[in-house]
């Protein structure tokens, strides 16, 4: 009887310090940045495991150099600023041993941000000064328990002489001009708004980002600046000494806003990327390290990506890129679109990016060429298998008369068409409605395929923002139709390689559903749509002949190893 309660007793106790073991780790580990939920699009707040993902690519020698200055950009919630400070005081111990003093010196002299918006620059400043005013100080007024009722700034308030500190509130203005790089005058009537844009980020003059009523303009102050006076403008707006002629900063890093939408309610073209504009403005300033995370879209599309894409793939200077395939991965609950990656620029370093992609938790790293190709590919795997096609010097499906362009007919997504036909010889055209008919003479584009047999895909890839199902596996093709003769559809659906037999049509058809077309289909994708670019690694073959899995990897020679990668990714068809 003793001994059983004895027994109870040492349970008990086991369990009391279980518990306060937990309560330990909960309160060491519990970061208050974490509970801030995004509040928009634009302002997806970065988590500290991310951050320090990021920060742990930089090399060692940055946290032990007190003259570096770092400089974010575009701060939302102050991580990436305090996670620098806390790495900077352990690293910068040995040269500057006084606590206060090492303190102080990094918060004026080496961290620099420029907020977000209005409101990330509050959120940041209480994130490293513990205020969101940098020069607020004790008014000495305790509660009755003896705490102190009002909010105070690190170093009670005596380390900067004004309320912003190092990290900036957003002062610039959207710059409106016509398509003749005219000015905006100041009368301009409502209707006539929309005729001027943004000539550093694009938006529209009616967009509601320049709303009067709402606090925010989201003109981003880093590349709402003239190139040219870019430093100069910094070092004034960052009150540095006048011997600081031209403001270097050692080190920029940071999660800049991924996109704007170019009008009211993003009609029309909807959003437009922006985060390339913080990264050539950055590259300006001639950092020697560069690190940011961005959507990885850029890889082989995005809307006015063409530019940044070229430049990024002939840099050199990118010494590592780590993809996240899911941005859930990075960015817990956001969907992004694509997925997304960091990367590191270093000025002083020359030769092959190492490359780490992760996908459904499985890791690969290997030391690449950026631009073996003219779009980059995420799946390291792969590129054996994409030399071996290319190698055969054939024609692809993205050379005229392959894949359609969009809008293969000219018909918008919107086209109703009408239920019965008008005329005899009236075209059944595939809407969202179903099938109805349109007149011959309102088709504008290949009009020559009519009449022909083509194979006809839905513009929308399977999977949503390229997201494997549970398996990691790829369908990549949804809807599929073999179209006949009079047969066309809207803008949701691209067509491929019209032929005069029905026959050969079907082969084209069979050809699309194997699984190392829409291998090499998949390896082109960033994005939910497909557009003739995803078709520069698909053979135009003799389709006068059948075609299988079988056939091809026997054709291009793909090892056994080759094989399994493709069996592995792509899932059967039903």
């Amino acid at each position: 009887m003793v001994d059983e309660k004895k027994n109870e007793a040492l349970e008990a106790e086991e369990e009391y310090r279980s518990a306060v073991e937990e309560a330990y780790d909960y309160v060491e580990n519990f970061d208050i940045l974490e509970t801030i939920t995004n509040v928009g699009n634009d302002e997806v707040f970065t988590p500290r495991r991310t951050a320090d993902l990021m920060l742990d690519s930089l090399p060692e020698e940055v946290w032990h150099n007190p003259n570096y200055k770092w400089l974010n950009p575009a701060t939302k919630n102050g991580i990436f600023e305090r996670e620098i400070a806390i790495r900077l005081d352990k690293g910068l111990e040995a040269i500057i041993p006084d606590t206060e003093v090492r303190r102080k010196h990094i918060l004026q002299n080496m961290i620099f941000s420029i907020g977000q918006t209005k409101f990330t620059s509050n959120v940041a400043r209480r994130t490293l000064y513990y205020c969101s005013q940098a020069n607020r100080q004790c008014d000495g007024e305790k509660a009755p328990d003896g705490h102190y009722v009002n909010g105070y700034a690190i170093g009670n308030g005596t380390w900067f002489n004004d309320a912003e500190g190092n990290i900036l509130t957003p002062s610039t203005d959207h710059i409106f001009v016509d398509s003749s790089g005219r000015s905006m005058p100041s009368s301009v009537k409502d209707d006539d708004r929309k005729k001027y844009k943004c000539k550093f980020c694009g938006i529209t003059a009616d967009s509601r980002y320049v709303d009067p009523k709402q606090r925010e303009q989201y003109a981003y102050e880093l590349t709402h600046v003239y190139r040219l006076v870019l430093q100069k403008h910094l070092r004034t707006r960052f009150k540095r000494p006048a011997e600081e002629k031209n403001m270097k900063f050692d080190i920029i890093i940071g999660n800049p806003p991924y996109q704007l939408q170019v009008n009211e309610s993003g009609k029309g073209l909807g959003a437009i990327p922006i985060y390339q504009n913080f990264i050539t403005q950055a590259k300006y300033l001639e950092p020697k390290y560069l690190c940011m995370i961005i959507p990885s879209r850029w890889f082989s599309g995005g809307v006015g990506l063409d530019d940044f894409r070229r430049e990024m793939l002939k840099d050199d200077h990118i010494k590592l890129i780590y993809d996240f395939s899911d941005s859930k991965d990075c960015f817990p609950g956001v969907d992004i679109n694509g997925g997304v990656c960091f990367f590191l620029r270093d000025s002083s370093y020359s030769g092959e990016c190492e490359f780490t992609n992760v996908t459904n938790g499985v890791i690969s790293t290997k030391k690449r060429k950026l631009n073996e190709f003219d779009i980059f590919i995420r799946r390291n795997d792969a590129l054996s298998i994409v030399k071996k096609i290319l190698a055969k010097k054939e024609k692809m499906l993205s050379a005229e008369g392959g894949c359609s362009p969009q809008t293969p007919y000219g018909f918008l997504s919107t086209f109703q068409g009408t239920e019965k036909k008008t005329k005899n010889d009236d075209a059944e055209i595939l809407t969202s409605k179903g099938w109805r008919f349109v007149e011959r003479r309102l088709i504008t584009k290949s009009y020559d395929t009519v009449d022909k047999y083509k194979t006809m895909i839905s513009k929308l890839t399977c999977e949503h923002a390229g997201t494997p199902d549970k398996n990691g596996m790829y369908r990549v093709l949804s809807r599929m139709e073999l179209l006949k003769p009079g047969q066309i559809c809207s803008q949701s659906y691209l067509t491929i390689c019209p032929q005069s037999t029905e026959q050969e049509a079907l082969n084209v058809f069979n050809y699309l559903r194997t699984k190392l077309v829409r291998f090499l289909i998949q390896l082109t994708l960033t994005g939910m749509n497909m557009s003739i670019d995803n078709f520069k690694f698909v053979p135009w073959l003799d389709f006068t002949e059948s075609w299988d899995d079988a056939k091809l990897y026997e054709r291009y020679g793909l090892s056994d190893e080759e094989i399994a990668v493709v069996e592995s990714v792509i899932r059967e068809m039903a």
